[in-house]
């Protein structure tokens, strides 16, 4: 009833719902279908059903690396038409093979039939993970711009989603560069737009959001959001790199990429009691990180995490599955799960840190399970309540409420930024809990990084 009641409060805070119901998919991960590129279905001629029929036929229902096979020798008619195949797209999305064969098979390649691929079959090679990053914001762009062309029989809740990763994928001037490494345009969708360059960033952030969210509602203010934290992570690197809190004449931006990662079905007022859609957002979460390690191969970024309410249930999942890794953890507004302690996670020791804001009715409710933040579960607190800070939070607002963490000018989006650095010994206001600590706060660091323009109000 405390969640029930918490969700219907949180509904009424959200700057736009528009949640829809996602179809089911057979299967036990649920996946989401892709819809062809209607621009590329114009330019190839259409051929009789026969032996191209047959041959999407047998693609439909390869696995594996016979289906990555099969992919690569397609023509480019049967690609346009595996393209549009729910089968196909099912395989694609919904039982893909793995990562490190995609890349393997994708390197192996040759330069005319990779771009073959990206031409006649965006949607498959957009959504595959283990396809190097900029090659799947090439096909998942082309995908979009052929959808917002081609507007045939489409929906009004299909066009909002189209018009809200568009939108989030606009770049202002001086902000981070942004790549679209996921889409998927059915019922709610699903997409994941990089802020920074995942192929080459020395410190990744995945941030995972939580219930209500969806792709047609929110994707350009989630974007945005991770746009701020690259901002920060960006700034506080640059000042880290010196170890006297001045920023480096080498200044660069490179060094970082936050992928905002809508990867999965969020729960809404039908379903938020149950824990099935944390479950596949675990999955596919855990796929997502595979085809990061793939991509990078022994160029292996720092990896952090970074959970919010909902999102954190499923973050805890992927990593205590034994299938998943991360350099640190960060759980803000979290109601649990049914981890029982950070040792329990693949995280590095002492990098499981918990966000507890200051009237968040879902953080530390353990409705799920076990509190992160609790005694004994051995995570660090960033202290943040009123109870806790105190009065004086010096240059940063205290978060209030549960969807204020990642917001600028916030204490909470400053002491992420530290941490998706491997700078978490910079932190504030934190608190050690459990696995031998006294829980009492620790005193400040001698270097508390900071920008001229963090001294100044900020709203």
């Amino acid at each position: 009833m405390l969640l029930i009641a918490a969700a219907l409060l949180l509904t009424a805070s959200m700057h736009s719902m528009g949640v829809v119901e996602a179809p089911d998919v057979p299967g036990p991960e649920p996946h989401g279908a892709h819809t062809a590129s209607q621009v590329v279905l114009r330019e190839v001629p259409s051929a009789p059903v026969g032996a191209h029929a047959a041959d999407v036929d047998a693609l439909a229902v390869a696995r594996g690396a016979a289906f990555l096979d099969a992919l690569g020798s397609a023509s480019p008619d049967d690609l346009v038409r595996a393209d549009s195949d729910e089968q196909v797209l099912a395989t694609a999305q919904d039982r893909p093979p793995t990562a490190v064969s995609v890349e393997r098979w994708w390197e192996a390649l040759s330069a005319a039939a990779q771009d073959r691929l990206v031409a006649f079959a965006p949607a498959v090679v957009g959504n595959l993970d283990g396809v190097p990053y900029d090659v799947r914001d090439r096909a998942n762009r082309s995908t979009l711009d052929d959808e917002l062309t081609d507007d045939e029989g489409r929906t009004t809740t299909r066009t909002a989603l189209l018009e809200q990763v568009r939108d989030a994928l606009h770049q202002e001037p001086g902000q981070g560069p942004r790549h679209l490494v996921v889409l998927d345009t059915r019922g709610t969708g699903r997409a994941a737009i990089a802020v920074g360059d995942l192929a080459s960033a020395r410190d990744v952030t995945v941030v995972v959001p939580g219930m209500f969210f969806t792709v047609t509602g929110q994707m350009h203010d989630f974007t945005d959001t991770a746009s701020d934290l690259y901002d920060e992570q960006t700034a506080v690197s640059a000042l880290a790199a010196t170890g006297t809190g001045r920023v480096a004449a080498d200044d660069s931006t490179e060094g970082t990429a936050v992928l905002a990662w809508m990867g999965y079905r969020t729960p809404d007022m039908s379903n938020i009691l149950s824990l099935g859609l944390a479950r596949t957002g675990a999955d596919r979460l855990e796929r997502v990180v595979d085809g990061l390690d793939a991509v990078r191969g022994a160029d292996r970024p720092r990896l952090n995490v970074v959970a919010h309410s909902y999102g954190s249930t499923t973050a805890l999942m992927a990593l205590s599955s034994g299938r998943m890794q991360a350099d640190s953890l960060t759980v803000l507004g979290s109601p649990g799960s049914d981890v029982q302690s950070a040792a329990d996670l693949a995280v590095r020791t002492g990098q499981v840190y918990v966000g507890d804001a200051h009237s968040d009715p879902i953080a530390g409710s353990g409705y799920f399970g076990t509190d992160p933040g609790s005694a004994g579960f051995g995570s660090t607190l960033l202290d943040l309540s009123a109870d806790t800070v105190g009065t004086d939070a010096g240059a940063f607002r205290r978060p209030i409420g549960h969807n204020d963490y990642l917001k600028p000018g916030t204490a909470s989006l400053h002491d992420v930024a530290l941490i998706g650095i491997g700078r978490g010994d910079l932190v504030r206001h934190q608190a050690r809990r459990g696995q031998g600590g006294d829980g009492g706060a620790q005193s400040l660091p001698d270097m508390y990084l900071l920008r001229p323009q963090d001294l100044h109000p900020r709203d």
